[in-house]
């Protein structure tokens, strides 16, 4: 599996495979499969109630924890400093393990200065391998690392060490490339990592002739040109599937390249906007706190939650 270096060091499969909406219930089975598949990077998050069976999955795997890349991210209910600590101490129980080698700030919203900071803090403690944020849009992003991570002193006098986020995961495919944000997080050594990498094919996607023929090129999937175009982008992947023989396709894109005229044919049906909403609609922000007091209201239990990227 080809990696891709962060900032500090840490080398990060560049594909893996992601358990949004994949319920508990069938959870565990689903990661058991991409397991046994070669699948060594895993992404869930606080909001998907699946930690607890991704765990399961992973110790039951046998495969030693450090051959294993785990990324999870906290909800924005669990944001400010304090919160935002017992809720990854809450994810290492669930995960049944001693770290997490990438958490995210799920969301640009709320307490993210406050939840920065328990997060640098477990990262200087060693419990979390790599930090980083996600749907941060470029100006907040900038703003982020200019204002949210200067080193800082805890009550006790230890000094903890600003630490700049070192992935950006947010809604990446061919219509929307994101091409300005992905040239922000160049400039401040962030990288990208794409949710939804295939768009869920809304607007037509999984028919768009430039791709079709592209794939017909190369003897491949649609998906597959699609995958191959984001690692060519440096661009981390994870996506989901409940079908084992999906998982098998998804993986098989390291033995072909798409060519530079093919890039740039793909760089031409960028349609430069979300195919799902705008983080920066007043509107979908006052949804994202409509959906904080649900949960709260119904106990956070599995079932209950909307879609939340």
């Amino acid at each position: 599996m080809e990696t891709i270096k962060l900032r500090n060091g840490v080398q990060v499969p560049v594909l893996g495979y992601g358990v949004y909406q994949v319920t508990p219930d069938e959870c565990e089975r689903c990661v058991s499969d991409a397991l046994s598949l070669g699948y060594r990077h895993i992404d869930t998050a606080q909001s998907y109630f699946n930690e607890e069976q991704v765990g399961n999955a992973i110790r039951k795997s046998g495969i030693p924890r450090e051959e294993l890349f785990i990324t999870s991210k906290v909800w924005i209910e669990h944001f400010g400093y304090e919160q935002t600590h017992a809720s990854v101490l809450e994810s290492l129980r669930k995960l049944q393990t001693e770290y997490i080698d990438l958490m995210l700030l799920h969301q640009p919203f709320g307490d993210a200065y406050g939840a920065w900071r328990a997060l640098e803090e477990l990262y200087q403690e060693g419990r979390l391998r790599a930090i980083g944020i996600s749907n941060f849009y470029a100006d907040r992003m900038v703003e982020f690392c200019q204002f949210a991570c200067n080193d800082w002193t805890r009550q006790d006098g230890t000094v903890i060490k600003g630490v700049r986020p070192m992935v950006n995961q947010v809604e990446i495919h061919p219509y929307h490339q994101q091409q300005e944000l992905v040239g922000w997080m160049q400039k401040y050594n962030i990288v990208p990592e794409a949710w939804a990498p295939l768009g869920e094919g809304r607007d037509n996607l999984f028919h768009d002739e430039t791709l079709l023929a592209i794939a017909q090129r190369h003897g491949k999937s649609l998906h597959q040109v699609v995958l191959r175009w984001h690692v060519q982008r440096g661009i981390l992947v994870f996506p989901m599937s409940r079908n084992k023989a999906h998982m098998t396709d998804n993986l098989n894109i390291f033995d072909f390249q798409l060519t530079d005229d093919e890039m740039q044919q793909i760089a031409q049906v960028d349609k430069g906007r979300s195919v799902f909403f705008s983080h920066q609609d007043p509107a979908i922000v006052e949804w994202f706190g409509q959906m904080v007091e649900e949960r709260k209201k119904k106990g956070h239990k599995p079932g209950n939650e909307k879609k939340a990227w």
